[in-house]
């Protein structure tokens, strides 16, 4: 797979959705962060997006919906160390009636570089039935906003290729 070259001021272009200093306990024996924690951050860059659009509650059981991930795939650009600070941010590149694609970019704010990406292929359920289900629209139609507003940037969305909504 070809080195993608992302630039730093590019990409905070988008929206914030996480931030975390990276604490010893994420160390490994390298001496950077550890594979498993990038997962965890991006995790959390979902939940910190579905904070910032008020959509918490469409993800609840109480409104029977949530999402199951489907398929992944991390690229690791830069390392990260212990006492960096790293942002999450999104872009959404595409949706069905039940699925969206986002890729999430983990900056590093000491480095001023971009530290990975990871890119997702997430359904809509209905939590009741353990199925797939259409999106409602209040979701849909933010996506779709997300979605137009991530066309108008200047740059490609570095996606693998193999995945799509």
């Amino acid at each position: 797979m070809p080195r993608i070259e992302l630039e730093h001021s590019d990409v905070c272009q988008l929206p914030a959705v996480y931030t975390k200093t990276i604490p010893n306990d994420y160390l490994d024996s390298m001496g950077h962060m550890n594979v498993m924690w990038y997962t965890n951050l991006f995790s959390m860059g979902f939940v910190g997006l579905m904070k910032k659009l008020d959509m918490m509650h469409l993800f609840e059981r109480d409104d029977d919906g949530g999402s199951f991930a489907l398929e992944s795939h991390i690229r690791y650009l830069s390392e990260v160390r212990v006492g960096h600070t790293v942002n999450i941010h999104v872009r959404i590149v595409g949706r069905s009636a039940k699925r969206f694609h986002m890729l999430y970019f983990m900056t590093n704010e000491d480095k001023q570089d971009v530290s990975a990406t990871y890119e997702m292929l997430s359904t809509y359920v209905s939590l009741s039935q353990r199925r797939t289900a259409p999106m409602p629209d209040t979701i849909a139609d933010l996506m779709d906003e997300l979605i137009a507003e991530s066309e108008q940037l200047s740059w490609e969305a570095p996606l693998c290729g193999v995945m799509s909504a």
